[in-house]
């Protein structure tokens, strides 16, 4: 028998369990049957003249019993692994369970309640510790119900010291190459578990909060592009939008779109005449409820960066820049876009490519640090917006506010709502290069990868 000419053969068997409705009595029978038999090990003995077929399974999390998830996911893969055999392939399925992280620990501190406030940190991990090792191997017992074929009697988990060593050994040596680096960048973070979130960790959920636009006064008198023939002789004011008002403090830049167009406009609100800078596009939204708003001049967003303008933050003592940004969009707001890169993705991008200060003044618990105005240090981020936006009010730079329902992220553990906040966090640089092969480590496994796919077609 050849490698090409491999076929499986099936041998029909009468068994002693006869199909009926009765599955609750028959599939234990059964399940200890192929116990007794020894069945998977039998299989993993026969020829494989296909050679070897190695499927990678991420670890599911040992903190409670198996779910629908679970179902779907080793069924599924249950199946790759038999039809492989089948097809004369050398494969086998090692089951492994991660026992280390957040969820294990929310868990045994949700157990312990109060107490947990009692307990040294070893003392809670050693909890942790033989949390993870019941629901491993109460997993493991539930999967075998599925009918999924494994090793299970030598499973891998996370939190094994050969595991662990091993796992030292790879960062040592990604340390060695000096791939890993720490750095000050904003993630998800939760206020409740005081901790940064990963994206799979996120829930959407509508949320309610206050939109607010916001007028920033140039510092000055502007140099306004030369387009602009227009005699200043009164302050000009950046108009903003934000629904995220405790960002304010963070502010370090106004954000404009380069190839937009902007327009400086006359308004009169409350009997006060105003000149403010808004996207062209957006003039008709932001003063529908303003008869006497009227164009004075327009001009692209880079012949604005281009003059170099700064403004005044409104509350904190600080001369801030206009920079320019490709994200910047016009669904919503004024196309002038509020940046605190210590409290947003794009807002971090920016800030690190026209060096700006990554200033984040919310501490874990999402309190202000001492680094903000008094009437704000101390305070929480949520209690903090409404007095941000009537500071704003009685310094007659809110131009308006309204409640605008969104989708806003969640910690899927507390279902409380996150925040974007700046911690020093730790990173191994994926595209940095790595030896002396002067290859990143994405270039490496795209290599394999594509190496793999070659021999496999």
């Amino acid at each position: 028998m050849t490698k090409n000419d491999y076929r499986p053969t099936l041998q029909l068997t009468k068994t002693k369990f006869p199909m009926r409705a009765n599955l609750l009595q028959l599939e234990p029978k059964l399940q200890k049957r192929w116990g007794e038999m020894d069945l998977f090990r039998k299989i993993q003995e026969t020829q494989h003249p296909r050679g070897p077929y190695v499927l990678h399974d991420g670890p599911p999390y040992a903190n409670g019993h198996i779910h629908m998830g679970h179902l779907l996911n080793k069924t599924l893969k249950d199946l790759v692994i038999r039809s492989r055999i089948m097809a004369g392939y050398d494969t086998t399925l090692v089951p492994g369970w991660d026992c280390h992280g957040l969820p294990i620990e929310h868990k045994v501190l949700k157990e312990l309640g109060p107490r947990s406030k009692e307990l040294t940190t070893t003392a809670i991990r050693k909890r942790c510790h033989d949390y993870a090792n019941r629901y491993a191997e109460l997993q493991a017992e539930q999967l075998q119900k599925l009918g999924t074929m494994a090793t299970y009697e030598s499973p891998y988990l996370t939190m094994q010291p050969e595991y662990e060593g091993a796992v030292l050994e790879v960062f040592a040596k990604l340390s060695e190459e000096n791939l890993v680096y720490r750095d000050l960048k904003p993630v998800h973070w939760s206020i409740e578990n005081q901790t940064a979130l990963a994206d799979a960790e996120l829930e959407y959920y509508d949320r309610t909060d206050l939109s607010t636009y916001v007028l920033f006064r140039l510092d000055g008198k502007p140099h306004l592009p030369n387009s602009l023939h227009v005699p200043l002789e009164k302050d000009v004011w950046l108009m903003i939008w934000t629904t995220t008002p405790w960002t304010l403090p963070a502010n370090e830049a106004v954000a404009v779109s380069p190839r937009a167009e902007y327009s400086l406009v006359q308004f009169k609100k409350e009997g006060v005449s105003w000149l403010t800078i808004v996207a062209r596009e957006q003039i008709d939204k932001v003063f529908s409820g303003i008869s006497e708003a009227k164009v004075l001049g327009s001009f692209l967003g880079s012949e604005l960066v281009a003059s170099k303008v700064f403004y005044q933050h409104p509350f904190q003592k600080k001369k801030c820049p206009v920079v320019e940004a490709d994200y910047v969009t016009f669904e919503d707001g004024t196309g002038l876009v509020h940046t605190a890169p210590g409290h947003g993705a794009d807002d971090y991008l920016t800030g690190v490519k026209e060096g700006l200060p990554i200033y984040c003044p919310v501490k874990e618990d999402g309190t202000f640090d001492t680094t903000v105005p008094d009437w704000l240090e101390g305070l929480s981020v949520w209690k903090a917006n409404p007095l941000i936006v009537d500071h704003l009010h009685k310094k007659k730079v809110l131009f308006h506010k309204e409640n605008y329902l969104h989708s806003y992220p969640h910690d899927w553990r507390s279902k409380t709502p996150t925040i974007f906040r700046a911690t020093k966090q730790w990173f191994v640089g994926v595209d940095l290069p790595f030896g002396k092969e002067q290859l990143s480590l994405r270039e490496r496994a795209l290599s394999s990868t594509r190496q793999f796919i070659q021999r496999v077609v």
